[in-house]
């Protein structure tokens, strides 16, 4: 699952604190919690949409010498009026580089927007995407490429995009054939971990265990892991008995 925590190194670079200082921190902490709690993670550093597009190139340019440390870059922050296409440059000089891309689109924003995180900045997977139900050629074009959409329903309550867990639409685009995933979205800010999310969609939706164990399964399957590693993971949910 995603479990999102956001490298804004924009704003920590706004405060005087150099890039490469923001990413030596984050490696060394990232690499403590695998050797003393076994936790992998991977960086992706986002662009803030509702700044400039030239101010996520500098950032990106900046952060040239620690492309080795990033898995991927993003796009999150105020989507209504920042469409993707926006950053089209820097996402095409990051996938020339060799990055994953990723960003936020289909939350707050129309469908329109998940069409151009495709079509524009070529993203491998797209955060959120809830509103992708409401176009259902785009519903076509997620299912039959599997693009993975990672959905946080707390967040999707905090931020009015619905109004009740119990009416959120994950178990539709489950239906649907859509590649969904449940993740945390800014913990301390939306409130909830991958965990807790989980909890409770499953509490909300009454979701039972078979549905689970996809949401599980798609999890990996959406992950930016090795072939190894996701396999091996796959083969623990599929031999859980919970």
């Amino acid at each position: 699952a995603r479990q999102a925590v956001d490298d804004r190194a924009d704003g920590d670079t706004a405060r005087g604190v150099a890039i490469g200082t923001v990413i030596d921190g984050l490696t060394r902490a990232l690499d403590a919690a695998e050797q003393t709690y076994g936790i992998t993670t991977r960086l992706i550093m986002c662009f803030l949409r509702d700044e400039s597009a030239e101010s996520a190139l500098e950032i990106f340019e900046s952060a040239r010498p620690y492309l080795d440390r990033l898995t991927a870059v993003g796009l999150d922050s105020a989507e209504v009026g920042n469409p993707p296409s926006k950053f089209r440059e820097v996402y095409a000089r990051a996938r020339e580089a060799g990055l994953k891309c990723v960003a936020h689109a289909g939350e707050e924003g129309p469908p329109a927007y998940v069409w151009e995180a495709l079509d524009i900045l070529g993203v491998d997977r797209v955060d959120h995407g809830v509103r992708s139900l409401e176009d259902e050629a785009l519903v076509a074009r997620l299912v039959a490429d599997q693009v993975p959409l990672t959905v946080c329903p707390l967040s999707n309550v905090r931020l009015r995009v619905i109004d009740r867990l119990e009416d959120h639409p994950l178990r539709a685009m489950l239906d649907a054939g859509l590649l969904v995933t449940v993740n945390s979205d800014d913990p301390a800010y939306f409130g909830g971990y991958a965990g807790d999310n989980f909890d409770a969609v499953r509490d909300a939706l009454r979701l039972d265990g078979a549905t689970l164990r996809a949401l599980a399964r798609n999890s990996f399957r959406a992950s930016f892991l090795d072939e190894g590693a996701r396999a091996a993971y796959l083969k623990e949910v599929d031999a859980y008995e919970g």
